[in-house]
């Protein structure tokens, strides 16, 4: 029990054909194939519930966000088609989670939206969490956790470490996901424009993947990771604390389709 299937997922839109126009097909070829892949091996893992690291929520200052709503609905619109989903919360594995950071003095707090009562209210849910779920795990019941840049990076790797620990002692067979995409200044069309910074770090996160060393994000400097207008820092600093460093890594891709990097990765228990 506990944690038995890890990943980092982009949150493009352009991931999800059905969303995409013609033209736009063309693009996150390389990704759809590795979004495959990494269902099957989420499928592998026969998980009961999925806890999903999103930068893209509620953001809280200097709180990490727990979503205790009973259930979460997103909608993607603005492509070729509407794209839904609406899942279940685990919120006993929520609350408990919310409990694990605060043992563990990582500032947290639930939400929820709408209803007075959390159980019976529905939030909503934001593209960083409903396009990996689309492929990984749709019929199965979530965890949301936002974290904040207001923290520091240690914190995050703390909180990565208290996940890991309610997972454990949930008695349920947890997968975990950090959605990220990263840089995001690869085109000077771009909403961000252009920086060099982006490239070097998608490809320096690209040689930790590969090489199975995430722990060594905690040596980036701090102006090279907003220069970079990355998204995935944070994420990636919790899965390191919940995954530590003996898990097996795999690179499945990395692309630029648009103006930012996609990536995806699986990572697997020791025996």
């Amino acid at each position: 029990m506990g944690l038995v299937f890890a990943s980092i997922a982009p949150h493009g839109s352009i991931a999800i054909a059905e969303w995409c126009t013609p033209e736009q097909r063309q693009l996150a070829g390389a990704t759809r194939n590795a979004f495959a892949e990494l269902a099957r091996r989420f499928a592998a893992t026969k998980p009961d519930v999925t806890v999903l690291l999103t930068p893209h929520h509620v953001h809280l200052e200097g709180h990490m966000a727990v979503v205790t709503s009973g259930a979460m609905h997103g909608v993607l619109e603005g492509g070729a088609s509407r794209v839904e989903l609406k899942a279940t919360v685990d919120r006993d594995l929520a609350n408990a989670t919310k409990r694990a950071l605060a043992d563990g003095a990582v500032p947290a707090i639930g939400v929820s939206y709408g209803a007075n009562d959390p159980a019976g209210s529905v939030m909503p849910m934001d593209w960083a969490t409903q396009i990996p779920i689309h492929f990984l795990g749709r019929d199965l019941p979530i965890v949301v956790i936002t974290p904040t840049r207001d923290l520091s990076w240690r914190m995050h790797v703390d909180a990565g470490r208290a996940i890991a620990s309610a997972a454990a002692a949930s008695g349920k067979r947890v997968a975990l996901i950090a959605s990220c995409d990263h840089g995001h200044a690869h085109d000077a069309k771009g909403p961000y424009g252009f920086s060099p910074r982006s490239k070097e770090f998608d490809d320096r996160v690209v040689d930790l993947v590969k090489r199975n060393a995430l722990g060594e994000l905690l040596r980036f400097d701090a102006a090279f990771v907003a220069e970079a207008k990355a998204d995935s820092f944070w994420q990636m600093l919790m899965l390191h604390g919940a995954i530590g460093d003996r898990w097996r890594a795999e690179f499945l891709s990395y692309e630029v389709p648009t103006y930012f990097g996609m990536l995806c990765a699986s990572f697997t228990p020791p025996d």
